[in-house]
């Protein structure tokens, strides 16, 4: 079992920045995929960013390619999310995953074995 903790989430203007982190415990993630999804009032989840185990691949939804930056430490067993220029359309429950299926799965939610419980971003105009 992994249990995951994600922090970080708060109230931000539009432009500003937060870091996301997801700490773990119970089993090192250094075999693990790592993702992060968010989901808004009233829309399904959806894909955000995803990292390698070895954290030398890294993928993102279109949505925030160039303004989201995903990283890990696996010694401390975290994983990051750098928010740059965030849009109120940002604003969302952001969730951290993780996956022990083969990298091309990353996007896709139904890949992933563990769950955060989630922290509100908010973004405001």
């Amino acid at each position: 079992q992994v249990q995951l903790v994600e922090s970080g989430g708060g109230l931000v203007q539009a432009g500003g920045s937060l870091r996301l982190s997801c700490a773990a415990s119970g089993r090192t993630l250094s075999r693990y995929i790592m993702g992060w999804f968010r989901q808004a009032p009233g829309k399904e989840r959806e894909f955000v960013a995803a990292i390698s185990s070895s954290g030398g691949i890294t993928y993102y939804a279109d949505s925030v390619k160039g303004r989201f930056t995903i990283s890990r430490d696996n010694a401390k067993n975290t994983v990051y999310l750098q928010m740059n220029s965030l849009k109120p359309e940002d604003t969302a429950v952001y969730y951290c995953s993780a996956s022990s299926r083969v990298w091309a799965y990353a996007p896709r939610q139904n890949a992933y074995d563990y769950w955060g419980q989630g922290t509100q971003v908010t973004v405001s105009s």
